[in-house]
């Protein structure tokens, strides 16, 4: 899987509205700024998640972007599907979409597979704990391991 710029920048956007004390909208400015992000680009990002009903903006002077609902409600996997749509397609399609013939018929076990595995991790974690910087041990386990940072 390649984790989209998108789904990076809308993270990353998420993570700085979770972590203001006071959950006060902040502005796309002050957003892309803090996390280095064209605006142009957050501004797109911002309208993505606000049709997946994750963030809400505000008008007037101390209008801005803020969660539509509990940081801890939204998951990873809700940000990149809002932003990216599927975890995992094979050519467009969903992996249970997909059909192969003979021998090639295995192949559609390996995309479920490993749309499983993403799942066990990305729905597992919530802006909240990302926020927090307190992941949990499903994921920090896994990280735990040398072999888990080294490319292959």
């Amino acid at each position: 899987m390649r984790v989209s710029t998108k789904s990076d920048y809308a993270l990353r956007a998420l993570i700085e509205m979770a972590g203001r004390a006071d959950a006060t909208p902040v502005s796309a400015d002050e957003l892309g700024r803090r996390q280095d992000i064209p605006s142009g680009f957050l501004q797109a990002i911002l309208a993505d998640l606000r049709r997946a009903g994750i963030v809400v903006s505000q008008r007037g002077q101390s209008g801005g972007w803020r969660l539509a609902k509990d940081a801890d409600t939204v998951s990873v996997a809700d940000v990149i599907r809002a932003v990216d749509g599927p975890l995992v397609s094979v050519y467009g399609l969903r992996p249970e979409a997909v059909t192969y013939k003979d021998s090639a018929e295995v192949l559609q076990h390996v995309w479920i597979a490993a749309r499983r595995s993403l799942r066990d991790v990305f729905e597992e974690v919530s802006i909240q704990q990302l926020a927090d910087g307190d992941l949990p041990a499903a994921v920090t386990d896994r990280t735990a391991d040398e072999d888990a940072w080294q490319p292959h």
